[in-house]
């Protein structure tokens, strides 16, 4: 009876994979330690979840398990496609309805319509993401400047630290209807450029989050081996060289851990922000639900809690490994 013998390339790959890599461990073994622990971490979850979900009943219903919450992601996603169609649907008339308009009176202007359908869960997460995004890069334009200021300057670090300390830990709850009052009472245009409730959140973001950065940005400038300093005095560097040239380069590796713990923050504070400000986004999306108390809202609920905490994970890997390149190299947590 015939066998079949592996090929050469496969002989060599696998004997390549019992190969003790540079600690002496075989590279197979360090393949199932690394991936088997989370895979098995999370089956039992899935287990320990669709067991317990069962028992649970709450007042929308007997809460999901993990079967009926993927299922609600896809019909998340299908309402998605679903709206796509009816845009592509929507452009699709106006055009014949231009072409006629053209035809019948030719040199005037069309005033076209713009198609205002509702938002879908995708255009959620975007929502929520613009929103991030914005509230950080306050956050950073204003903290990374105080950091240094604060790094260079004992005297400014000591007016500054009491007030670090005492809104650093302010809940976004708390500072929610300051913000709200602040921009109703300032923010007043007839043809505003942002909605209320975006700046809101916006800025409630900056506010929760700019801490680490600030915080990590001193700690970074104040290490600054002393006789990186003493040489930009020796070359009479100016203020500003000297900042670009030694300090910030210098202090990368801590700014950015201070950027990383900071879009976590922004992105936990986001989804309270926009529930209260009720500007659009994931945490609009899990209050509604919530209000609306249909059948399927426990599931979409679940479904939105899932994407906030995998968001969540893609903006922390993204930050460290733009950490990891700042550091040039060096082992960062």
């Amino acid at each position: 009876m015939n066998t079949i013998q592996p090929t050469p390339s496969i002989r060599r790959r696998v004997s390549a994979l019992l190969q003790p890599d540079s600690s002496g461990e075989p590279v197979l073994r360090v393949i199932f330690r690394t991936v088997l622990p989370p895979l098995l971490g999370i089956f039992i979850f899935l287990v320990l979840w669709d067991v317990g979900a069962s028992h649970v009943h709450t007042s929308l219903g007997t809460l999901p398990g993990p079967v009926a919450v993927m299922k609600q992601a896809g019909n998340l996603y299908q309402e998605y496609q679903d709206e796509q169609g009816r845009k592509a649907a929507f452009e699709e008339r106006q055009k014949e309805r231009k072409a006629e308009f053209q035809a019948t009176n030719p040199g005037q202007q069309f005033d076209e319509i713009k198609y205002t359908g509702q938002p879908t869960y995708l255009d959620q997460i975007f929502t929520s993401l613009y929103t991030v995004f914005v509230g950080f890069f306050l956050g950073t334009i204003i903290a990374v400047p105080l950091g240094i200021l604060c790094g260079l300057n004992k005297t400014i670090q000591a007016a500054l630290n009491p007030l670090i300390q005492i809104f650093r830990p302010v809940s976004p709850l708390a500072w929610l209807p300051i913000v709200t009052l602040v921009v109703s009472a300032l923010y007043v245009s007839a043809d505003p450029m942002f909605a209320k409730s975006f700046l809101i959140s916006a800025i409630t973001v900056t506010l929760c989050s700019m801490w680490p950065t600030l915080v990590n940005t001193a700690l970074g400038v104040a290490s600054i081996d002393k006789d990186l300093l003493n040489v930009s005095k020796v070359l009479r560097l100016s203020t500003s060289t000297k900042v670009m040239k030694i300090v910030i380069p210098s202090s990368l590796k801590l700014i950015f851990t201070g950027m990383r713990l900071s879009l976590g923050v922004a992105w936990m504070v986001l989804i309270a922000a926009e529930m209260l400000a009720q500007n659009p986004g994931l945490g609009k999306f899990v209050w509604d639900e919530f209000q609306n108390g249909s059948s399927q809202s426990l599931e979409r609920i679940m479904v939105a809690v899932f994407t906030i905490g995998f968001v969540g994970f893609l903006l922390d890997r993204t930050m460290h490994t733009l950490q990891q390149m700042a550091s040039f190299g060096q082992r960062t947590n």
